[in-house]
């Protein structure tokens, strides 16, 4: 008994050494706390900019979708003829450093800078075809969601 002891005392300290030592700051504390679990048809006429490579939408200016509270919406992105991305516009970045009275807090925006998205609060850039940070001050990329396509229908969740 005492051999199985000295034997498995120092693979046991060493796993908890090993545990504790992960970077945990890699994990975006800003990521909202929501479900989002929608399911669209990127081919149908709805959905136009989505029908070729490169288009995309705000999911939550489409009528009759409602993204909820505290998510700003969702980027979706075809990225090519079978894969599409989504990504949270909340900025990953200091998300509650602006707020407009009226709009509210600033949501990230694809417009003139495409391929590029941006958080003009913070003037970040952030890659569209991936979500990492392109220019400007911050550690976190975009917040990914889950976008799987079957060739008909596109389930975008958490």
């Amino acid at each position: 008994m005492k051999k199985v002891i000295t034997y498995f005392l120092p693979v046991f300290i060493a796993g908890l050494l090993i545990a504790s030592s992960c970077n945990k700051n890699n994990i975006n504390p800003n990521i909202p706390d929501v479900i989002i679990n929608y399911t669209i048809n990127p081919n149908s006429i709805e959905f136009l900019e989505l029908n070729t490579v490169g288009g995309w939408i705000y999911l939550d200016e489409v009528p009759g979708i409602i993204v909820p509270y505290p998510s700003r919406g969702i980027i979706v992105y075809r990225y090519d003829l079978n894969e599409f991305k989504a990504y949270e516009r909340q900025p990953p970045n200091e998300p509650f450093k602006c707020n407009d009275d009226f709009l509210g807090y600033t949501k990230l925006l694809v417009g003139n800078n495409y391929p590029f998205v941006e958080d003009t609060c913070n003037n970040n850039l952030y890659q569209l075809l991936d979500g990492t940070l392109f220019s400007g001050a911050g550690q976190y990329s975009m917040i990914r969601y889950n976008a799987m396509y079957d060739g008909a229908l596109l389930h975008i969740y958490n």
